[in-house]
């Protein structure tokens, strides 16, 4: 298959790109920086500038396309405080690519989360969660990708573990162990027995091209290798690799990373799992952070 891609060079389409071409797909990567040009085309895909504002380009290059993994999103803007463009762009994005593949069955793959979806539960493939609950705006793209499967396309959804881990990851692990190496402790929030799931991003990468090759159309899947592992073991293996005493913090100690850390998130991947056959094989976060890819200081 020929699959354009969105955010192909980021953290999880960098894994997805050569999960797609190792299986013998050809990719098409969205770049719209140099850095990201050059980092596709070195991992053996087709560059195609451009960025989530350029509609046009995004629907001419999904038409030519046999399917389309969309991982890009605006995180810059929504860390900027603008968490509502980011998602109205997303959605945009979304509804592009189902025109461009509208009556084709072919597949479009969008890439989703899970934190906030039935906080202090497990949450299920099942779980439809409303656009005012906590997992805030992109509950809306979901559902207009998963509303696509009634206009003959393949259209699914894989929800993302708030931790996708591996060697390089930068994001809210990564934040969590800056936080200990500045002040000095390995904090969690209250007694620590609140959970976040987590998946490493190769065997999410690998989700993400069973999707393409045979998830049904309406799909919902959970890239959630573990269903939840306690914040407190986090910050004691931090606490381990620090040589930090680890504590109780306010969630002010993260700043506005503190709240989401404080938060009880549990997914089952059991569906995912049966209906394409997902079976995790790389590390858990533990191992990971037993390893010391997130504690090494970095070379300069």
């Amino acid at each position: 298959m020929r699959v354009f891609v969105t955010g192909a060079g980021g953290w999880i389409g960098s894994a997805v790109v050569p999960e797609l071409i190792d299986a013998g797909h050809e990719v098409v990567g969205l770049a719209r920086s140099d850095a990201s040009a050059e980092a596709i085309a070195a991992a053996g895909a087709v560059v195609q500038r451009g960025s989530l504002d350029d509609l046009e380009g995004l629907r001419s290059t999904a038409a030519a396309s046999d399917g389309v993994i969309h991982l890009a999103f605006k995180h810059d803007v929504a860390f900027s405080g603008d968490f509502k463009a980011a998602s109205d762009a997303d959605r945009q994005a979304i509804e592009t690519f189902g025109a461009a593949l509208e009556g084709s069955d072919r597949p479009l793959v969008i890439a989703s989360g899970l934190a906030g979806l039935k906080p202090g539960a497990v949450a299920t493939e099942e779980d439809m969660p409303e656009p005012d609950s906590p997992a805030g705006h992109r509950v809306l793209s979901e559902r207009t990708a998963l509303a696509l499967a009634g206009s003959g396309v393949r259209s699914s959804s894989v929800r993302l573990a708030p931790t996708v881990h591996g060697e390089g990851d930068h994001g809210f692990v990564a934040m969590i162990v800056d936080t200990a190496r500045e002040t000095g402790v390995s904090g969690h929030v209250g007694d620590g027995a609140n959970r976040w799931p987590a998946v490493h991003r190769r065997d999410a990468a690998r989700l993400f091209r069973l999707a393409l090759e045979n998830a049904p159309a309406g799909s919902v899947l959970h890239a959630s290798a573990e269903q939840g592992v306690a914040t407190r073991a986090i910050a004691e293996e931090i606490g381990r690799q620090l040589d930090a005493p680890v504590a109780s913090v306010d969630p002010e100690h993260f700043g506005w990373l503190g709240g989401f850390f404080a938060m009880d998130i549990q997914a089952s991947s059991a569906r995912t799992r049966e209906l394409l056959g997902w079976a995790p094989t790389e590390p858990g976060l533990l191992d990971d952070l037993a390893e010391g890819r997130y504690t090494r200081e970095p070379v300069t």
